[in-house]
């Protein structure tokens, strides 16, 4: 498909972006203290050497009460400018333009270095229901304080030669609790009307604009629709967005909060959300302004941005997650190569989950971004031997494509009649077909790199011994789990979750699912069964359902479940069913948990490995053989193609 009007070049300020693509102000979790390191350089070069317009860097703190993290960059003294003097010639060099976002959390603090909680500020002393902090009410001359530490901060950074800076007034953090009305409850100038409210932030940014002048680029960035109660309105944010406009060069314009966790999805949506369903509001904004607006919000798809800018609708596309999943995206929608393009599919695991966890940004498609100084350059395949990769799911293709790449000859043989493995399962959840996508991604790089590739084939100790490999690589995965202390009576019915998403089980109409794991599995059974008119109580294994998943999907999985009627039930361990009933016992208590009523029980309990063929290569005396995924232990998507990752490296 061809994208010409992504790739016109565009004026900000007094600068020009090559194209229409940003990657958005987004933490990676890679510096290690407050200062850019060598991590954050090569992921950003990496990006910059793809292709992108125009990067904005993860949140830079004004004022000591900004650390947020323990691990967030600061700009209020002079020791952070030859790290991002760094950055922007490393940007900058591959013809890519870099704005750095300046910030505040106010009441929004997750975590600190030590675990103790410091002493969050903002407007007025009102909870943040996310966080749980109750902040300490601003003083004027703490006001006064922050507001310099944002235009001595810009300052530094002129100086280190980026490109511009981006005030955060989205996502519920200081500057938009300023203009919240429920959570500004200030009586002196900074309060009362829109007009108190937004003062703030007209003196942040109008403090910023005298401290760099008119050459260098200042932009905001600023929630449309906050997707909250007590969020700020949208015709307010119309409001001060007209206002501030004299003061800006370009205007961001983003979805959600971080306030709440129904509210907090909309940062970072999953893939249950439309491609681009945030951009009629930043339509709106463009049609009041006459600057640049960017549309930020599930456009992973380079024909997606295309249709918003070519309508007029927008200037740029923030497409951070693309190029998280690709970096070398914009080089290919370029040069029309739109079916060699790794496209992002909104599982939120390995990105902003990973920063949830406070480790470094990656993603489980790509598992290079994150790893740039590690991974960044494929070596050369010296010497070049024979591999035969067995099993074709996420970790299977993974190593086979690298090591294809490399330049050794991979033959890779399936079981079955596609690709795929237990990603097959995953797309056939309610809202997850998006899934499915890591298949089609991974079984074109493997095209791209050459790999021969063998459905129906079912490996065999003699088969890969007459084929004479170098190495083998053994990825044939899982099977479901049935934990062998079960105790089922006569007449109980029972199903394990890939028979049920295999169409495989009769179910009847009152369904009840031991869910171990707690992932997408139990939760996505839940949905799909209740969906189809049954009664389901879903019964986990952990504190709440969703335990393992990143938040914002856990959230939005949690809602539609509920939507649709299901119990769930906490706290449950499976011990065993007869006839109608199944026994559970409480984790915390050690308390029975009898839910009667069922017709069936359907068991996620995880995986076992398969691993007979390893074992029996192993036993056979076949050197250089080597496990990959749930072959060599149960996990999930993420740990298989990292796993790929490496043992093609490493041929």
């Amino acid at each position: 498909m061809q994208t010409p009007a992504l790739f016109q070049p565009l004026k900000i300020g007094k600068i020009e972006i090559r194209n229409r693509i940003v990657s958005t102000g987004h933490d990676t979790t890679l510096p290690v203290s407050d200062k850019v390191n060598e991590a954050l350089i090569a992921y950003h070069r990496a990006r910059a050497r793809g292709g992108v317009g125009l990067i904005v860097t993860q949140v830079v703190g004004v004022h000591e009460t900004a650390r947020y993290t323990s691990h967030v960059l600061m700009g209020t003294d002079n020791d952070c400018i030859p790290g991002f003097e760094r950055l922007a010639k490393a940007v900058q060099g591959e013809g890519a333009r870099l704005v750095v976002q300046l910030f505040h959390p106010g009441r929004e603090i997750m975590e600190t270095s030590d675990g103790t909680l410091p002493v969050a500020y903002a407007p007025s002393a009102v909870p943040s229901e996310r966080f749980h902090t109750i902040p300490r009410a601003m003083s004027q001359a703490m006001i006064a304080e922050v507001i310099a530490g944002y235009a001595s901060a810009a300052e530094r950074l002129q100086r280190a030669g980026v490109d511009g800076v981006e005030v955060v007034a989205s996502h519920g953090y200081l500057p938009a609790q300023f203009l919240n009305r429920h959570v500004n409850l200030r009586t002196d100038a900074y309060g009362g009307d829109l007009a108190g409210r937004s003062r703030f932030l007209h003196e942040v940014l109008a403090a910023v604009r005298r401290a760099t002048g008119p050459e260098f680029v200042l932009g905001l960035r600023i929630t449309g629709e906050e997707h909250d109660d007590a969020g700020v309105e949208p015709d307010e944010v119309l409001q001060v967005v007209r206002d501030a406009a004299g003061h800006l060069d370009y205007v961001s314009v983003v979805a959600g909060s971080s306030a709440t966790l129904g509210a907090a999805v909309h940062i970072v949506p999953p893939m249950f959300y439309a491609p681009g369903y945030s951009a009629p509001f930043a339509a709106t904004v463009k049609q009041m302004v006459n600057i640049p607006v960017i549309a930020t919000g599930r456009i992973n798809q380079p024909q997606e941005a295309e249709k918003l800018i070519a309508s007029g609708e927008v200037d740029m596309c923030g497409m951070t997650r693309a190029l998280i999943c690709d970096p070398l995206m914009p080089v290919k929608a370029a040069k029309g190569r739109s079916e060699d393009i790794r496209a992002c599919i909104g599982c939120n695991q390995a990105c902003i989950g990973h920063f949830h966890k406070g480790v470094p940004i990656s993603c489980i498609q790509h598992p290079e971004t994150g790893r740039e100084l590690q991974y960044g350059d494929l070596p050369p395949a010296d010497p070049v031997r024979r591999v035969v990769v067995v099993g074709g799911g996420p970790a299977g293709m993974k190593a086979a494509a690298v090591a294809s790449a490399r330049g050794h000859v991979v033959t890779l043989l399936e079981a079955g009649p596609q690709l795929g493995g237990q990603a097959l399962l995953a797309q056939a959840l309610p809202g997850r077909a998006e899934f499915g996508g890591i298949v089609t991604n991974l079984a074109r790089e493997m095209a791209l790199a050459g790999v021969e590739v063998r459905l129906n084939t079912r490996a065999t100790v003699g088969m890969i011994e007459d084929m004479a490999p170098d190495q083998v690589l053994v990825a044939t995965g899982g099977t479901p789990y049935w934990p062998k202390a079960l105790e089922l009576g006569e007449g109980t019915h029972v199903a394990d979750a890939w028979a049920v998403l295999r169409g495989e089980a009769n179910l009847g109409s009152r369904v009840v699912i031991a869910d171990w794991r707690a992932d997408w599995v139990g939760l996505g059974l839940a949905e799909m069964l209740a969906a189809s008119g049954r009664q389901v109580r879903l019964a986990v294994s952990a504190v709440a359902a969703g335990e393992g998943l990143q938040s914002y999907v856990r959230d939005t999985m949690v809602a539609r479940a509920v939507r649709l009627g299901v119990e769930l039930i906490p706290y449950a361990r499976l011990y065993g069913a007869d006839g109608d009933t199944a026994y559970f016992q409480h984790i915390a208590t050690g308390e029975a948990m009898v839910l009667e009523g069922m017709d069936s029980l359907v068991l996620a309990q995880g995986q076992i490995a398969e691993d007979r063929l390893l074992g029996a290569l192993q036993a056979a005396g076949m050197a250089n053989v080597t496990g990959l995924g749930d072959c060599l232990a149960p996990r999930s998507a993420e740990e298989a193609v990292l796993e790929g990752l490496r043992a093609g490296w490493a041929c």
